[in-house]
């Protein structure tokens, strides 16, 4: 499963996102990453989809550093229309854009794509529960949107998700947890 492509894909990653942090953290943004890596390798080998975790945000997020055309480059079209299939589009407010991108999982993203958003959604998730365990409701001041925004967003992924994607343990776990965040 450890191949070369897959050693240049973590590199390619560590570098492009080297000095970028968690949201109000000090913890290194490629653990996001390889967090999201691990949760997709729990329910696929699919290679291009685990390298796809590994690049999800660079589109959105650092186009400059390692854009659509080197992602493509380097591990081809594949790779790079999953990535494309979970990058959010630009748009006037916080709602907008989460709106067109649930839209988007519903109605056009391939699978690959739900699988990659899936992990992300359930490792953010995880990192929210884990933060709000830690420092309360004071959690919520990191966001542009409050709890209940929150709360909607992630039971809007879960219920994409679980109409388009069979049963397996990364869904059951996700919507375990949605469920924790929709009691706080």
């Amino acid at each position: 499963m450890f191949t070369p492509r897959m050693m240049r894909a973590i590199n390619a990653a560590a570098t492009a996102h080297d000095g970028h942090y968690r949201k109000a953290t000090r913890i290194p943004y490629v653990s996001h990453l390889f967090g999201v890596m691990t949760i997709a390798a729990s329910i696929t080998d699919d290679e291009d989809v685990l390298i796809a975790c590994l690049l999800h945000d660079a589109i959105e997020d650092i186009p400059e550093t390692y854009g659509a055309t080197q992602i493509e480059a380097d591990f081809g079209p594949r790779v790079l229309g999953i990535v494309q299939g979970v990058t959010k589009i630009e748009a006037d407010s916080w709602q907008e854009r989460s709106d067109a991108y649930i839209a988007h999982l519903r109605d056009e993203a391939s699978d690959e794509s739900l699988i990659v958003s899936l992990c992300d959604k359930s490792h953010n998730l995880m990192s929210i529960l884990a933060d709000h365990d830690a420092i309360g409701d004071e959690l919520w001041e990191r966001f542009n949107s409050g709890k209940e925004r929150q709360q909607w967003w992630y039971r809007s992924i879960l219920e994409v998700a679980s109409q388009r994607l069979p049963d397996n343990e990364v869904l059951r776990t996700y919507a375990a947890n949605v469920e924790r965040l929709a009691s706080l």
